[in-house]
């Protein structure tokens, strides 16, 4: 009887996201992540062993979790900028008439999913490269079989073709 494979969950940085993915082995996550490069091997990715962390992806296995990673206040930091805090008792109405509209994650979000589907249209076409190859690999193999098994009768065909004519010969001579 088959042994059902045990989930793991790993996490590696995206930017100012952890992706987060549960599976069976390293290799997986890593296919999941869609990399070639193995990412634990670089101190990119590790496991995570804690309940609340795994919860979600043990949910959704083999589906990659993106969380954002520290607040907003420590990504600012990040870039260089000194983060505003908004005044004791301010308007919030004033706030966002200073800041504006919030701007759309719509383009951001277009992108991730047109890079997303174009990594599964290429491996789909690796992979199907792949299986063709391992064909054309099939295919010379039986060539080369049937060619060697026909120029192997062939070779018998003359060489009792040339024995009939020696003994024929040497009957002929007398």
């Amino acid at each position: 009887m088959a042994r059902k494979q045990q989930l793991k969950v790993f996490r590696t940085p995206i930017g100012f996201h952890d992706a987060y993915v549960a599976a069976p082995s390293q290799k997986a996550a890593l296919e999941a992540w869609g990399t070639d490069t193995n990412l634990f091997a670089a101190g990119a990715a590790e496991l995570v062993t804690d309940p609340k962390l795994t919860r979600e992806p043990l949910a959704h296995p083999g589906e990659v979790i993106r969380k954002v990673r520290g607040s907003l206040d420590e990504h600012v930091r990040a870039l260089g900028a000194k983060p505003k805090r908004m005044a004791r008792g301010a308007d919030v109405a004033e706030l966002k008439k200073k800041r504006g509209p919030k701007p759309s994650r719509a383009a951001v979000d277009k992108a991730e999913k047109a890079l997303e589907s174009a990594e599964a249209r290429h491996r789909a076409a690796a992979d199907k490269l792949k299986a063709e190859i391992e064909k054309l690999e099939r295919r010379g193999r039986d060539l080369e079989r049937k060619q060697r098994e026909e120029l192997e009768g062939l070779s018998e065909k003359v060489d009792e073709a040339r024995e009939r004519y020696r003994a024929a010969m040497a009957e002929w001579a007398g």
